[in-house]
């Protein structure tokens, strides 16, 4: 993992969960490399507790006015069929 971000969010009811988000620098089967969970304490880390992931997705990088997506290992016909002979 190559970045981590902590950050509260605001609930409806008012109440606020602390988030980790994870920004690594390969990509996933799917082409995403951005995680983000619900905070775990030291202890849970420790006991290799399983994290609550609440979402995911892919860091886009701009230069010179272009937008670069970040690329998946697999190719897109092995993505679609799950690498499946059909």
């Amino acid at each position: 993992m190559s970045a981590l971000l902590e950050l509260s969010l605001k609930g409806k009811n008012g109440n606020y969960t602390a988030i980790t988000v994870g920004i690594d620098d390969e990509t996933n089967e799917y082409g995403q490399n951005v995680s983000a969970w619900k905070k775990q304490t030291e202890e849970e880390r420790e006991a290799k507790v399983d994290r609550e992931y609440v979402g995911n997705g892919k860091v886009f990088y701009t230069k010179n006015n272009s937008i670069t997506v970040a690329t998946s290992k697999k190719k897109k016909s092995e993505l679609e069929t799950g690498g499946l002979d059909f």
